[in-house]
């Protein structure tokens, strides 16, 4: 199948994207067709965030969005910062990046499935459940277009009765959307070199749950954030509380994955969080809905690489154009995408113009997307000293430089590299769940609605089978059993003296954390049978 523009991706910088090229083509009267990919079963279903949404870039996109009936019904109205201590909580002035006078309370699932509906009425032609499994290219090295992985595969890559062969897809430009640590533009950064010179990515993983509360406990707009307990002053790390309509209330944590030490499990360390004298009463009396986990990019504007490359592009939190401080990227992701689709149009239109987008760059750096993030750069960096330290700086250099030091702070350290040995770190022993306000991990999967065939090719792969034990067992006590906040990764047969590492990978809702973490980088993840992974509903 052959079309101008192909996106993989069906979050809100993909969307974006094909939204704005249709606009373009109609302003101009000119036809373009656009192709978008989404490897869950719906748009929206692998969509996970906080959220509160500025709403900056859909002005610009869609002026009359409310007339048009998007999901942004519930305006923030009263932010709190709190410093928690094992027993106490102390509040803090909120600093000015996370004021949210004018922001939304969102489910950005919802907003993407609303996205979906504009971009389809504009013409655009939408394959949920289609995985982009490879990127092919032209005999010149450019990039060609996707194609998407085979269905009804046994576990053994066999074909089965139910076999049917995927699709390639070509196209004259296309956009990679995937969201953080995309496993097609991975393969992009090695063959173009998009990472030389930039410096390490760095990840936190978010863990979130939707709760319905009691009415008298329901707060509509209230937004809360946390630092301090239970993460130590050297571990990166908060929460959030979000209230939305209809009783509903988002409760998360993010954890920076650049932690140290081993025996640490975001999971466990967000199911403590919600035992806090000051956060616990929220819930009580309330009921768990959903769950969900994903990673995100924190590394900012250090950490952006080169966008283009000969036939294609790269949007959104593929790109990394994440708002630590602010704790949003949404706006971003979106207006970065608006960006390469106004660049991509034009480029498309000449025939002069080569097939590589690189005026693409250059409008990113004029844009007020380069300028925030330019204005935050110190910010996440500066964490590498400890929070009070960190606290401290960032204070400076929001209040006094305004985010214009005539400095600028480096990430070290790739995420996988930070792990001490466990036998140097202190080991953390975590409560046992009461099913009430705290809960395990596989209770937890089964309300994120993950799904995948128990028979399809595992998408977990092992580069080197012996090194789960031989390495991480041995150095780390097996991290990768206690960073997935799925499940996924278990030791079994210890106690026969035959210890080794059973993946199960039918629990995996596409965090991306095993890919990120794994000190050895011995798990590569690849998408699976498209259609897979998680459904979430109103996350």
């Amino acid at each position: 199948m052959e079309y101008d523009v192909v996106i993989v991706g069906g979050g809100p910088a993909g969307l974006s994207s094909a939204i704005r090229l249709k606009q373009l083509a109609a302003e101009n009267g000119r036809e373009i067709s656009v192709c978008l990919l989404e490897k869950g079963s719906e748009i929206g279903a692998h969509i996970l965030s906080g959220a509160v949404i500025e709403t900056r870039a859909l002005d610009e996109l869609i002026p009359d969005w409310k007339d048009k009936g998007a999901p942004l019904n519930t305006p923030a109205t009263a932010d709190r910062f709190l410093y928690l201590t094992e027993t106490g909580s102390r509040a803090l002035p909120t600093p000015p990046q996370m004021h949210n006078d004018g922001n939304y309370i969102v489910s950005l699932g919802n907003f993407c499935r609303w996205l979906g509906e504009q971009a389809e009425a504009l013409g655009v032609e939408i394959y949920p459940g289609f995985a982009a499994a490879e990127v092919l290219y032209h005999e010149d090295g450019s990039v060609k277009g996707v194609a998407t992985g085979d269905m009804g595969l046994d576990r053994e890559g066999n074909r089965t009765d139910a076999w049917e062969a995927g699709m390639e897809l070509w196209a004259r430009q296309t956009i990679f959307a995937e969201g953080c640590r995309g496993s097609l533009t991975k393969t992009l950064f090695e063959r173009f070199k998009l990472r030389d010179g930039v410096e390490p990515q760095t990840y936190g993983i978010g863990i979130k749950e939707l709760w319905e509360v009691k009415p008298e406990l329901h707060q509509p707009g209230s937004v809360t954030h946390t630092i301090g307990w239970p993460m130590n002053t050297s571990t990166y790390g908060g929460s959030f509380i979000y209230h939305l309509e209809n009783n509903q209330v988002v409760v998360g944590y993010v954890v920076g994955l650049d932690y140290q030490n081993p025996h640490l499990s975001p999971f466990d360390e967000f199911q403590r969080f919600k035992t806090h004298p000051a956060i616990r009463g929220v819930f009580e009396g309330g009921r768990r809905l959903s769950y969900g986990a994903r990673a995100l990019s924190e590394g900012g504007l250090q950490s952006v690489p080169k966008l283009t490359f000969p036939g294609g592009v790269l949007v959104g939190d593929t790109a990394g154009f994440l708002n630590v401080p602010k704790i949003k990227g949404t706006h971003t992701a979106m207006k970065s995408a608006m960006l390469a689709a106004d660049t991509l149009f034009a480029l498309l239109g000449d025939e002069n113009a080569g097939n590589e987008a690189t005026g693409y760059t250059a409008a990113y750096k004029a844009s007020w997307v380069h300028d925030e993030l330019y204005s935050v750069r110190n910010v996440r960096p500066s964490f590498q000293w400890g929070l009070w330290p960190a606290m401290i700086y960032s204070a400076i250099d929001t209040y006094l430089f305004r985010g214009r030091a005539p400095w600028t702070l480096h990430h070290k350290h790739a995420d996988h590299e930070t792990l001490k040995p466990a036998s140097q770190m202190p080991k953390i022993v975590y409560p046992k769940p009461d099913n009430v306000l705290t809960f395990d991990k596989l209770s937890s999967v089964f309300l994120s609605n993950t799904n995948h065939r128990e028979d399809e090719p595992i998408h977990l792969r092992l580069k080197d089978p012996g090194v789960p034990i031989r390495i991480n067992l041995a150095t780390y006590d097996a991290p990768e059993q206690r960073y997935c906040p799925a499940g996924v990764y278990e030791i079994v047969g210890q106690d026969t003296g035959e210890p080794r590492l059973q993946i199960n990978s039918q629990n995996c809702v596409h965090c991306k954390t095993c890919d990120i973490k794994d000190p050895t980088q011995n798990i590569n993840w690849v998408t699976p049978e498209g259609g897979g992974g998680p459904n979430y509903p109103n996350m």
